[in-house]
């Protein structure tokens, strides 16, 4: 923030940080407008857990579990080479050709459950609830892992399964208790772009490389909660393919 600060041109902003200070500028003598640099600290903050941290999260145990499983990595990269090949990039437009490879980081998202909790609500009128009274103002959090590990409706739950997202013939199929971004009016503003980050990111490395763990290794399924639930720290072999 300082070094934009420096040489900021309120005319033409760069980035969004820019942006903000210019605001700050121009609402100097109005201190109920929301721009102050401690507010451009926590929104940036905001950019960098929603857009960056998830993301990279979810692939690092993308790739623990793609060790853990080699078997399920051979067939990702077996759909990879039949549908993209060697030499080119992926696109959006390879996932609907990869059933397999869709569900399997769907399966990395839910049994990763990198969001046990979801952000914090709040009931805006007194409201009973299977014979509760929410009073109104309530702080509400649920409970993301009751979903994503419900037995009534994931066949294996506590094992990695891309299979709880294929159909019997192999094809895709979205579940309504995959929830990773949470659900209804104030869902994760990014989830369209998340899941088009996994996907490029996914495929493209698995085109690339095949991942293995450091011989005599132990590889653990163990999280740590932090901002996010994160995997232990891993080592690993990346072998050009």
């Amino acid at each position: 923030m300082e070094k934009h600060k420096e040489d900021l041109d309120p005319s033409a902003p760069r980035d969004y940080m820019d942006s903000f200070l210019a605001e700050i500028k121009q609402n100097a003598q109005n201190p109920e407008a929301g721009f102050e640099e401690s507010n451009l600290i926590l929104c940036a903050l905001d950019l960098f857990l929603a857009g960056t941290e998830t993301t990279s999260t979810t692939l690092r145990w993308a790739l623990l579990y793609m060790m853990k499983y080699p078997e399920i990595q051979e067939k990702v990269q077996a759909e990879i080479d039949r549908v993209i090949g060697q030499s080119r990039q992926p696109t959006m437009a390879d996932r609907a050709n990869m059933p397999y490879t869709d569900a399997v980081i769907h399966e990395v998202q839910r049994i990763g459950n990198i969001v046990p909790l979801n952000a914090p609500r709040m009931s805006n009128k007194d409201t009973a609830l299977g014979g509760y009274l929410i009073p109104k103002g309530t702080m509400l959090l649920a409970i993301l892992t009751s979903v994503m590990y419900d037995k009534s409706v994931w066949e294996t739950p506590d094992t990695f399964n891309p299979g709880h997202f294929l159909d019997s013939e192999g094809n895709f199929v979205r579940k309504d208790a995959f929830l990773p971004f949470s659900a209804g009016k104030r869902v994760c503003l990014g989830e369209q772009l998340a899941r088009m980050e996994l996907f490029l990111f996914f495929v493209s490395m698995f085109q690339k490389f095949t991942f293995s763990p450091v011989q005599g290794a132990e590889l653990s399924l163990e999280g740590q909660i932090g901002a996010t639930l994160t995997p232990l720290p891993f080592k690993m072999c990346a072998t050009p393919r």
